[in-house]
């Protein structure tokens, strides 16, 4: 098959890695990573993409699959006229990471307050930490002078105290000591707890090779359909294009 995944830049090193070996033609469209905090971009940035492959008569794909979760509903709305849209069941890309819903389900609620470290997010975006403080410090100051600065960041700040563990997701295909200092260096100066969790390859491995028969994985969306949420434990499911959709805030996610 020739498969072409749209996917955010947050999962490219374990998408280009997996790749190689899978028996398929796969091409990666990858997108800015920080849209699933606008979910109409991101609907609108992806749906561009499915519109341009669908229309590559050259190259035509058997399959499109996204490396997106429901992700805030972004990918709520998607559709595609002619080619399977193939999407991996998750609220957002740590389920990916980690490998499975349930797995994510259950760190989630074993912890309180988790916000996830993983090398797409160290490297596409300054995470809570010391190098994310100081940086947005001085874009405060260079603004709006150091007495505001302090007053904002403060304002900045409260978001983090929903926060109470800085988990780093471990793919042991990967060199990761870095990566976990960092982490670790990020949870001591945010005064939060720290661990590291393996992550698994499987749901992203069996995405590229075309395995997508387990519907409690993967969910198939024929032509003509459009992927909807479904707020239940299958996260989203299909629908006909002219369906209502019920796009309430998800109940979790990475911010």
């Amino acid at each position: 098959m020739r498969i072409s995944v749209i996917a955010c830049k947050v999962l490219l090193r374990e998408l280009y890695y997996l790749s190689w070996n899978s028996p398929h033609i796969v091409e990666i469209w990858p997108v800015k990573q920080g849209l699933h905090n606008e979910p109409d971009n991101l609907r609108r940035k992806v749906q561009a993409m499915v519109d341009t492959i669908e229309d590559n008569e050259e190259d035509e794909s058997d399959a499109i699959c996204l490396g997106y979760g429901l992700c805030s509903n972004g990918v709520a709305g998607i559709s595609s006229q002619k080619i399977p849209i193939v999407i991996p069941r998750g609220h957002d890309c740590i389920t990916l990471l980690l490998g499975s819903k349930e797995r994510y389900r259950e760190l989630f609620d074993s912890h309180d307050g988790v916000y996830w470290y993983a090398p797409g997010w160290i490297e596409q975006s300054h995470q809570p930490g010391k190098e994310r403080y100081e940086q947005q410090f001085r874009e405060y100051v260079e603004k709006y002078g150091e007495d505001n600065a302090e007053y904002l960041m403060d304002m900045e700040q409260n978001w983090m105290k929903n926060y109470n563990w800085a988990i780093y997701i471990d793919w042991q295909e990967f060199d990761n000591g870095e990566n976990i200092r960092y982490t670790q260096e990020c949870a001591q100066f945010l005064d939060w707890q720290c661990k590291v969790v393996p992550g698994e390859s499987a749901l992203l491995r069996d995405m590229l090779r075309g395995e997508w028969n387990d519907s409690e994985r993967f969910l198939v969306i024929p032509p003509g359909q459009v992927i909807s949420p479904s707020y239940d434990e299958y996260i989203f499911k299909a629908a006909p294009k002219d369906a209502q959709l019920d796009l309430r805030d998800t109940p979790i996610g990475q911010t």
